[in-house]
């Protein structure tokens, strides 16, 4: 593993344990050469993903762009990174046992909005916002009135005041 300090080849593992969810290792790493000390982690990867963009572009699949852009949407939400990190492998499980070698950003999109709708509702209207491309206020309202609407739906379901329909 390259050290992201100096550049050298020859950096030594210190530690090496399980992430929480037990869906990476994670190792500590120290260079010989210059000192640093620096942090990996190693998960498991099903197929190479290939991301088709709107513009018919192709990229591989990244994840670390995936969790930026969530992370992005969640920023000062009272929301544990150990959820967050769910919510990454969750959405990356999901693309990769769909057994198909490309992915549209479309349903990247779709099943981050999914997950960050069950997670956190502003997260939620924040990455929509960008994800759909709001240009007016109005579709930040419309989109509210919608999880709104869902969030009501949701409690008389649980609560079996639901009219059924």
């Amino acid at each position: 593993m390259r050290c992201p300090y100096c550049g050298s080849l020859d950096t030594q593992v210190k530690d090496s344990r399980p992430t929480e969810d037990s869906s990476a290792i994670r190792r500590r790493r120290v260079c010989p050469d210059c000192g640093g000390r620096f942090t990996t982690f190693e998960r498991v990867q099903l197929r190479e993903l290939y991301v088709v963009k709107r513009n018919g572009k192709r990229a591989p699949f990244d994840r670390d762009k995936l969790a930026r852009s969530i992370e992005v949407a969640l920023r000062k939400r009272p929301v544990e990174q150990d959820r967050v990190e769910r919510l990454i492998s969750g959405v990356v499980r999901q693309l990769e046992s769909q057994g198909e070698g490309e992915v549209t950003s479309e349903e990247i999109g779709a099943l981050v909005m999914e997950g960050l709708k069950a997670l956190d509702d502003i997260a939620y209207v924040r990455f929509a916002s960008v994800y759909r491309n709001f240009t007016e206020a109005k579709e930040f309202g419309a989109l509210i009135d919608e999880l709104t609407e869902d969030r009501l739906d949701e409690e008389n379901a649980q609560d079996g005041t639901g009219d059924g329909g």
